[in-house]
Parts: C-alpha cells; sequence; structure tokens
C-alpha cells in the first residue's frame, strides 16, 4: 500500500476491516499506522530555529483546511511551489483538536451540507473529503440509507478529528500564543524579513520563539458575553461552555431547579431543548428580545450568499452597500433557529397546553420581549441562586415593567467575538499604512493579507475567520473553508495549476 493510499474496499463496499484508520498512533516521523494502513502527510516538522515559511496561530477548522490544501497541491504533484519542502507549523491553545465542544448535543445536526467539507468544493478526489472519512470508517453506505446531507455534529467534529490526526507532527497543541512581532529586517532597506511568533506553553510554562515569513492568525471566536451579564460566578456560562460544564457544576445525582437560557439563535434554541432531557426536572425559561423565535432562511437563492465565487463580489462591493446586504442576509445566520428545532419545540409546548392547568407549571417557557439588564446573587429557599434583573416590553416600550427571575444556572447564548488578532498582532501596529493610522485597524486585502508597510516581497500578515465586515458573512462559516484553503496555498506558496 502506498504512503497516501486509501484502504481498499471489500466486496461489500466498505473497507476492508483490516485497513481501518480508527485508532492513529503518529510516530515522531510525521508517518501514521491506521490498522494495516500507512498513512504519511505531506507536511514534515522542521527544528524550532529554522525559519519556517508559514505558521498558523490557530489550529481549528481554518488553518485545518489550509493544511489539507497544501498537502494536496503537493501530493497532486502539478502545481509548482516556490517552496518545494514547505517549512509549517501550526500552534493551537487546546490540548487536542475539538471544535465547538461544548455544543455537542446528542440528535445537534450540522447546518451546511457534508459536501462543503474541507475539500469537496475545491477537489472532489482528495483523500479528505467527508465522504472519504466516511469510507475509511465503513459507515459510507450507512450514511446513504440516511438519506439526508447534514451529519450529526458529533460526527462531522469526529471527522474533523480525523483530518487533524494526520498533521499531528506539524501541530503543537496546548500552546497560547501571545503576540506576533517583527524579528528580522534587510540591512540595505529595514523591510521587515521574518517574523517572531511569541508563544507560551501551556504544559511547561516556558516561553517559545519561532520565526517565520507568513503567519496566518486564525484563532476563531471568543465568548462574547453582554455587560449587563459579565458577572464572575461559576453558574454564569457561555453557550460554548455547555456540554463541557454542567456535568462539572451538576454532577450524577444532582440537579438545578431553574435555567435561565439568554438568546434567540440555533445555539440557545438547542440548550434550551436539551435542558429538559439532561435535567429533568428543572424548569427552564428562554429569554428571549423580540416576539417570537424565527427561522433560518437557508432556501436555495438565499443559500448562494455563501458560494465561494462571491466572495469575490462582496469584497469589491462599495462599503455602504455592503454593510446593508450584509444586515439584509443576517437571518441566514445570526438569531435565527432551524425550522425543524422550531417546529419540535413548538410541538413539545403544545403538550404541555394539555399537561398542565397553567403556563406557570411548564417545565420549558419561551419568555419573549425581556432584557436582561442585571444579574446578582440571592438565595432562593435558603439555596444560593443567581437573580436576573429583566426589562418586560412585553406590553408598553415607552413604561416597560421591570421583574426579576431566579435560576440555579444561566446560560448566555450571546454570539462571539472574533477580534484576538488585535491583540496579538499589537507589536506590529506601527506597520499599518498611514491612511488608517488614526483607527490603526487592520485593514485586509481580497486575499486576506493584512495591508502593512515596510515588508519584503515575499513576507506577511493573513487573517481567517474575522473579515466578514469585508468578505461576507461567509467569512467565520465551515461553508468556503475547501476553496478558501486553496486560495491560501496559492497566495502564500504560489502554487500556479500548470
Amino acid at each position: 500500500m502506498s504512503p497516501h493510499a486509501v484502504p481498499y474496499p471489500n466486496g461489500n463496499g466498505q473497507a476492508d476491516q483490516d485497513h481501518l484508520p480508527q485508532n492513529e498512533a503518529p510516530e515522531s516521523n510525521g508517518v501514521l499506522h491506521l490498522n494495516g494502513g500507512t498513512y504519511q502527510s505531506l507536511l514534515q516538522r522542521h527544528d524550532d530555529d529554522e525559519v519556517h515559511d508559514l505558521i498558523c496561530v490557530g489550529f481549528g477548522p481554518a488553518s485545518l483546511a489550509i493544511a489539507v490544501a497544501l498537502h494536496d497541491a503537493l501530493e497532486d504533484g502539478k502545481p509548482t511551489l516556490r517552496t518545494l519542502q514547505p517549512k509549517v507549523r501550526f500552534l493551537e491553545r487546546q490540548q487536542q483538536f475539538s471544535w465547538h465542544a461544548g455544543m455537542l448535543l446528542p440528535s445537534a445536526r450540522m447546518q451546511i451540507s457534508f459536501l462543503k467539507d474541507l475539500a469537496t468544493l475545491r477537489n472532489p478526489r482528495s483523500q479528505f473529503t467527508f465522504l472519504n472519512y466516511l469510507y475509511c470508517k465503513s459507515r459510507l453506505v450507512q450514511f446513504s440509507n440516511l438519506g439526508t446531507f447534514l451529519p450529526h455534529r458529533i460526527e462531522y467534529e469526529d471527522y474533523m478529528k480525523w483530518c487533524a490526526g494526520w498533521f499531528a507532527e506539524v501541530v503543537d497543541y496546548s500552546r497560547l500564543v501571545q503576540s506576533v512581532d517583527v524579528s528580522e529586517v534587510d540591512s540595505e532597506t529595514g523591510a521587515v524579513k521574518t517574523f517572531r511568533v511569541t508563544s507560551l506553553d501551556r504544559e511547561s510554562g516556558r516561553e517559545v520563539t519561532l520565526k517565520a515569513r507568513h503567519v496566518v492568525i486564525a484563532t476563531g471566536g471568543r465568548p462574547n458575553l453582554p455587560k449587563t451579564l459579565s458577572y464572575d460566578h461559576p453558574r454564569i456560562i457561555h453557550s460554548s461552555q455547555y456540554a463541557t460544564s454542567v456535568s462539572k457544576l451538576f454532577p450524577t445525582g444532582q440537579q438545578p431547579r431553574s435555567v435561565a437560557v439568554v438568546g434567540a439563535g440555533q445555539s440557545a434554541a438547542e440548550v434550551f431543548n436539551n435542558i429538559s432531557s439532561r435535567f429533568p426536572d428543572a424548569k427552564s425559561r428562554l429569554l428571549i428580545r423580540g416576539a417570537a423565535l424565527r427561522p433560518s432562511d437557508d432556501s436555495p437563492f438565499v443559500n448562494e450568499v455563501f458560494d465561494p465565487s462571491r466572495v469575490d463580489g462582496v469584497y469589491l462591493q462599495d462599503p455602504d452597500i455592503r454593510k446593508q446586504e450584509i444586515a439584509r442576509d443576517k437571518a441566514t445566520n445570526y438569531s435565527v433557529v432551524r425550522l425543524e428545532l422550531l417546529e419540535h419545540i413548538y410541538d413539545t409546548m403544545y403538550s404541555y397546553r394539555i399537561q398542565y392547568d397553567s403556563e406557570e407549571q411548564w417545565p420549558l417557557r419561551i419568555l419573549n420581549h425581556r432584557n436582561v439588564t442585571g444579574v446578582e446573587e440571592c438565595h432562593t429557599d435558603g439555596k444560593p441562586a443567581l437573580r436576573l434583573s429583566i426589562q418586560n416590553n412585553s406590553s408598553d416600550r415607552k413604561s416597560p415593567k421591570t421583574e426579576t427571575l431566579d435560576a440555579d444556572l444561566v446560560i448566555v447564548a450571546s454570539g462571539y467575538r472574533r477580534d484576538a488578532h488585535e491583540d496579538i498582532l499589537q507589536p506590529l501596529r506601527h506597520l499599518v499604512p498611514s491612511g488608517d493610522a488614526e483607527s490603526k485597524r487592520f485593514a485586509v486585502r481580497r486575499d486576506y493579507s493584512v495591508d502593512l508597510i515596510g515588508l519584503m516581497p515575499d513576507v506577511g500578515i493573513w487573517l481567517q475567520g474575522c473579515n466578514e465586515q469585508t468578505h461576507g458573512l461567509s467569512d467565520s462559516l465551515l461553508s468556503i473553508l475547501a476553496n478558501r484553503g486553496g486560495e491560501m496555498v496559492q497566495s502564500i506558496f504560489g502554487h500556479r495549476e500548470q
């Protein structure tokens, strides 16, 4: 079997059981032995003191897509790479690859087609497609029987972990990147030749520095808690922490008496729906600012907003028109819920009308027109709890009612901030062009490179997943990862189709 081969199928169209890549065991030389088959990433590790061609800060889906695209380009043999053996490293703050672990809830499905995986839309023959993952895991036939394009979220995360396993040799986990600064400059022109990436090894506590000509910042989003709920309390958590935190907060045998969920989007609805199965005796209240939960618009024409080919047009639009377009299209992704989940929640609550005499008795309730204005600790029935101060705008917005709600657990589904690059790149602000001197913002070109002055031609900083205002709604989503990964390889390594 070749180093990059896919296991041969048996007569049933399944991968041979003797060659199933289920227990990945990366060795120090970058070779993966997968139950009888040998797989080798074409991205090989280089010493820390060497100048790297590329360092990616973060190893989530965005950086993983770059790794996949670079591997494919090298394996294909047709593209020309300025660097034939690219020196690449990925730095990830987590201890292992993990994707939205706090929202891996039972039965939760993806919101995009599996065809929008890490490779298919760029190269459907890649080994890193979701279909090949299913094939190698001996689930291709069974998945096809489901008749769906939307895998369970836990399966899609496993798919990405499977892809990430190929690149274990060039990923440093438990690395918290602190800054990116200038390392070397040209002695004649003063232009920047390399960057210094400083990170903290979270296991040893030591500081580590690496040098690179290109640095990609792909750190993902940070939980965004509104000021009214930014209260340092262990039982106020962001939705991204839900699945990983509640079992610690409430060990087996313990349950909250009441739970408050704040938010009106998919994450809020999924958590709200999950409460009754995780904590059968708890009463849960979903607080939303609007009149009702609203469905996401994933109709065919609107869904073209997320087509990779749309990025060019969005970037070239007049900024004011682009801002209006993004605002109009937000119903595809923000503060909206998939229709199937809405119907399920409505059906559940309708059954309560049959079972209970009054709405106050319902295990789950949606409290609309509610705005949380504050939170404080209190005691309910002699036990510690949290008291939310709420503005009720259901009857008169000019004279809203004020009310309180006591809860043992508060889950805030308020989205994410995507500005970590601002802190990491702080030492490079002097390279921002004078036109942006007042705001000192890091403007991004169409190819995702940051507009900086005083750089050598083959040197640059790149941003991923934080460019919605210039590149459109798809920028922080999975839909364009395959194509964008290929674009990044082309931009950084100059690969051109022969």
